[in-house]
Formats: C-alpha cells, structure tokens, sequence
C-alpha cells in the first residue's frame, strides 16, 4: 500500500523564487550575499570607529589633563620678583614634563626663600628648582650638604643673606634648622667649598656678581650649620 501521508522535502525557497529561472534564482542569492557582506563591513567600520574614537577621546582627555596639571604649576609658581626675565621663561618652560619628587625644601624666611631642592645640577632641574650637588650629604645627612642655584633665579634671594640669618631644611624626616655662619666669594675652580664637614652643614652655591651680564666671573658660598630641629 502506498502511503499517501508521505511527503516531498521542504523547498526552503519562498514562493516568490519557486518559479523563476535559475540565472535569476543566482542573481538574487548574490544579491543576498553581497547584502550580508556590506552589513558585516559596515558593521566592523562602526565597531572601529567605535574604539579608535574613544581611544582618541581618552588621548585628548589626558591631554587637557596635563595642559591643566602644567597650568595648576604655573599657578603655583615661586615668587619671581627678582628673576631675570630669561629666568622666568626658562622656568615655564620646565613645566611640560613631569617634575620628580623634590629631595627637601630648603627656606630662608628672613629674606623670603622658598625653593624645591631636586637631584643633580643640569640646566633642567636648576631652571625649575635648586639642585644637590652629586658626590655630597644628601639633604639631612651627616656632612656637607651642597646645593646650587641660579643667581638670576631662586638664588638671587641670597644678596640678602646674612651671617646669624635661620635656614630650614623640609625633608620627610622632619624640618632641621640650620644657622648661616659664613659668607664668601671664591673662583669657579675651587671646589674646596664641597669637602666633607665634621658637623652637619648646608653649602649654598651661585654665580657671583648677582647682577652680572654674561658669565658671571665667581662664585658665591653660604654655608650653614646644624643649630637644632625646629620641629618633627
């Protein structure tokens, strides 16, 4: 007997497409294709422009952030009343790049100094802060402490210092106080100004005349000793 239930498999063609010619059957089928195709690329452009667009959002929002970190520090700047104008510019100019964390902070309140003191003496750091001096003390070490500075910059302040005259050292072990006991003028050539100290002591160095034009011909040497620790 013959089963009259059974059936033809599934044309899964709508019927539209049942009747037409197979030249026109592959058009259409390409034409579906080509379809999925353009899809997925649009798709993928989307995508990524989607991530190049937030990455470069992200990029021009840590740029704002540095432009407004820079203009926070120019905000911040030292006083300047006594800078030379090439000073000053060279200071702003230090502001593009990260400054690393400042070793002390060394203060002469009578004459109104303030200065961030940096590691080494390049043109760099001695354009943004004052500098220690390689091979001596560090800051709140046993020793000699040497730092330097320009005379047309943070050092300039130092026309005015004066034997008896108080100097704070800020380090993170405390603030110590250190008293000026000797002011002289030497050669560039004579190092002798860096040797070692018995007592703790703070060497001060700059160019001398202050107000010199050109390289100035000498150098200026303040050097403090440990009195006691103001508090900390």
């Amino acid at each position: 007997m013959i089963n009259n239930d059974f059936r033809q498999p599934h044309d899964t063609r709508g019927p539209e497409r049942r009747g037409l010619p197979p030249t026109i059957r592959r058009a259409i089928g390409f034409a579906e294709c080509l379809t999925w195709l353009v899809g997925a690329a649009a798709l993928s452009a989307w995508a990524w422009l989607h991530v190049t667009g937030a990455a470069g959002a992200h990029r021009e929002l840590e740029r704002f952030a540095a432009m407004r970190a820079a203009a926070a520090l120019e905000a911040a700047a030292p006083d300047q009343t006594l800078w030379s104008p090439t000073r000053v510019r060279a200071w702003r100019g230090t502001l593009v790049r990260a400054t690393p964390a400042p070793l002390a902070v060394l203060r002469i309140p009578r004459i109104g100094l303030e200065a961030p003191v940096l590691e080494g003496t390049d043109e760099w750091t001695l354009n943004r802060a004052v500098g220690h001096v390689a091979d001596t003390a560090g800051p709140g070490d046993d020793g000699n402490c040497a730092i330097a500075g320009h005379r047309d910059g943070f050092f300039r302040r130092l026309k005015d210092v004066a034997v008896g005259d108080d100097v704070e050292l800020d380090t993170i072990r405390g603030v110590e106080l250190y008293r000026v006991e000797r002011i002289w003028i030497v050669e560039p050539a004579d190092v002798s100004v860096l040797g070692r100290t018995a007592a703790r002591a703070l060497t001060l160095v700059t160019c001398y005349p202050f107000y010199f034009v050109g390289s100035a011909p000498h150098r200026f040497i303040v050097r403090a000793v440990r009195a006691a620790s103001a508090h900390g």
